[in-house]
């Protein structure tokens, strides 16, 4: 969810800055007013576009996949202090969106109260509503509040003015970035957006209203006398004064050429630059799902991979590979593996890479007929782990690196203390209570949790997959917790290197 909203705020900021540099200072208004709608909706939605040919043309990261954590409901811990359980995060932004919408609330009220307080005369297409002792004037829907102390021979125009308004529906942009300041409070491009889409409105207005009058009478109406105003943000005001500036100059612009409409042209690049960001930046992988069949075992002759006569083998999920060199199809990576697939690997390799044991990394690759093969790569033996593409990156797997991560009071470099802290670290802090009103059926339930620990020893990227959001967001938020630890080294280089972390609950 940060990812997501980071992403909106940054496309926000980009459809912005194209508006202020580009296309602000033209007199296409109402091209304007649906330039800042659709990039503000835009702005939501494309996070979330996703295009499969541009995911599978990215590489893929390799994660070394930890120890399997196992979690009951007999592991809750009793003791656990109330306010250590509260996600503060949680508590500001329901507090925020809660303030806000009292706010927007008590706007609304006021203008209601307005309403049944002085009644209102109904005008053809509007209903006005005279405000006694104040030179208030301003638009609401079709209701147009007007300050009886204003002078007759100014309230024909402002009636005008904001009838554009009215007709116009200007209410329903200014509603729209209300509703997302509710839900979107601590986000300061709604209040930017906001800002611009109420001068686009005024632009609108002043254009129709000036036709009927000379632009200097027009212009002269507005500085004569300075009005009280309102202040409620979504409803258009006929004077605001840091806007009269900025009106008068637009009025008194020259129309700008059509041919400038071509800059709108400027979203093609921008709108493609977005939607291959997002595209890129996906986890999520759609997987099918596999039966069990009669293990093939394959191995290498002449650098080509064929089937080993065999006999013997029970049914599983995954084929075998026994080649002297790794194979060279497609390597899956632990989130493109079925949930059989994922319980079957991490079988083996917790089966193999025991304390005392020689280190043993398994990776998984493309067989025959949409099977999937387990290769065994012991390290420091063999001979195609030179040519691996992790020589010359900057992330390398846990299983090949001189030096691993070292968990905060363990020895330097240890393995098997960093897989037992890890998975004491998660023991301690998975609240097993939040299981229980999640309506789960009974029985075991895998979480798999991806991170990575930087070149600075930070836990980043963290992203999880598990059978509920709860679920999955109290795993993220867990290992975002983990302390911070000394880096890994491979080649005399610190470097920064993937984890799956596998947590298997028991739900009673």
């Amino acid at each position: 969810m940060i990812n997501y909203i980071i992403q909106v705020i940054l496309f926000q900021v980009l459809f912005v800055a194209v508006y202020d540099f580009f296309l602000s200072k033209e007199t296409f208004f109402n091209k304007n007013r649906w330039y800042l709608l659709s990039t503000a909706l835009l702005s939501f939605v494309l996070p979330l576009f996703k295009i499969s040919t541009v995911k599978k043309a990215v590489p893929q990261e390799y994660y070394t996949l930890l120890p399997e954590v196992m979690l009951s409901p007999q592991k809750v811990i009793e003791e656990t202090i109330w306010y250590q359980s509260i996600n503060y995060l949680d508590v500001l932004f329901w507090g925020g969106c809660t303030l806000f919408l009292i706010v927007f609330l008590i706007k609304l009220e006021r203008i209601v109260r307005l309403v049944l307080q002085y009644g209102t005369i109904l005008k053809g297409n509007y209903k006005l509503v005279l405000l006694p002792k104040e030179t208030k004037a301003f638009s609401f829907f079709n209701y147009i509040f007007l300050g009886k102390e204003i002078p007759s021979s100014k309230q024909e125009k402002i009636i005008q003015h904001e009838l554009v308004h009215s007709e116009q529906k200007h209410t329903l942009d200014l509603l729209f970035f209300e509703f997302l300041k509710i839900v979107m409070w601590f986000n300061p491009m709604v209040y930017v957006y906001q800002n611009r889409i109420s001068l686009v409105h005024e632009y609108i207005s002043d254009a129709i209203a000036s036709k009927s009058d000379k632009k200097e009478n027009y212009i002269n109406h507005l500085l004569a006398d300075i009005f009280q105003v309102e202040h409620i943000s979504f409803i258009n005001q006929f004077y605001k004064h840091s806007l009269i500036k900025k009106r008068i100059i637009m009025m008194t612009k020259t129309q700008s050429k059509k041919v400038k409409q071509l800059k709108y042209l400027l979203l093609i690049p921008l709108l493609g630059s977005m939607i291959l960001y997002t595209a890129c930046s996906s986890e999520e992988v759609k997987i099918d799902k596999v039966e069990k069949q009669p293990v093939t075992v394959y191995k290498s002759e002449d650098g080509k991979i064929v089937k080993k006569p065999s006999t013997g083998y029970q049914s599983k999920y995954l084929d075998l590979y026994l080649g002297d060199e790794l194979p060279n199809t497609k390597e899956y990576s632990i989130y493109e593996l079925t949930e059989e697939e994922k319980g079957e690997y991490l079988a083996l390799l917790n089966g193999f890479n025991k304390e005392g044991k020689p280190q043993l990394n398994i990776r998984v690759f493309k067989a025959e007929n949409g099977r999937k093969m387990v290769a065994f790569d012991y390290l420091g033996k063999n001979e195609n782990q030179g040519k691996t593409n992790y020589q010359d990156s900057e992330e390398v797997p846990f299983a090949m690196m001189d030096k691993v991560p070292t968990f905060p009071g363990c020895a330097e470099g240890d393995k098997y203390c960093f897989h037992k802290s890890m998975s004491r670290f998660v023991q301690e802090n998975f609240d097993m209570s939040i299981t229980k009103n999640l309506g789960l059926s009974e029985g075991k339930k895998r979480i798999y949790v991806q991170f990575k620990i930087s070149k600075q020893g930070k836990v980043i990227d963290v992203k999880a997959r598990a059978p509920h959001p709860t679920l999955k967001q109290h795993a993220e938020e867990i290992m975002q917790k983990l302390p911070q630890m000394q880096p890994g080294e491979k080649d005399g280089k610190i470097v920064s290197t993937g984890y799956v972390i596998p947590i298997t609950l028991n739900v009673d």
